[in-house]
């Protein structure tokens, strides 16, 4: 499994503020999926590189991001997002949300997509190192699957 995280942040691209949830997105794949190759960038808040930043990962399995996905004047990850991918996959975002909403009202507030480009499912999270947690419990288990579904192979026997 090939996954791409990118950070979407100001401070954190500036040095400002350390990211804290690339890594534990990062943690969390390497605990599940300990083959795994998984590489990390951060970006600022800038649809030019957002966009540059998910087509250099477009080989992955899998684009996570994490920040800029509330309803901040500078949170556009949802919106760049879209025009990368060619195919929503609304049941992600919704699930994602609906997991998030159990630990905080606030998870209303995400505006967070999912979708697939050719081979690669990109999920937005929400910048919050609780919310990655939580969101890479959810997300984690469907993975493989995905993967398998992409290649052709068809369902699981689960």
């Amino acid at each position: 499994m090939k996954v791409a995280v990118i950070s979407i942040s100001d401070r954190a691209a500036r040095g400002d503020y350390e990211d804290l949830s690339g890594p534990e997105i990062e943690k969390a794949l390497r605990s599940r999926f300990p083959d795994a190759v998984v590489s990390r960038a951060i970006v600022p808040d800038e649809e030019d590189r957002i966009l540059s930043a998910l087509h250099a990962a477009e080989s992955s399995d899998f684009i996570i991001t994490t920040g800029g996905t509330g309803i901040s004047p500078r949170d556009i990850t949802p919106e760049v997002t879209a025009r990368f991918y060619e195919k929503e996959i609304p049941g992600i975002s919704e699930a994602l949300r609906e997991a998030s909403r159990g630990e905080t009202p606030f998870a209303m507030l995400s505006r967070g997509r999912a979708g697939l480009r050719g081979h690669c499912i990109v999920v937005n999270f929400p910048g919050s190192l609780k919310a990655v947690q939580l969101c890479m419990t959810v997300i984690t288990p469907i993975m493989e699957h995905a993967i398998r579904m992409l290649d052709g192979e068809g369902h699981s026997s689960r």
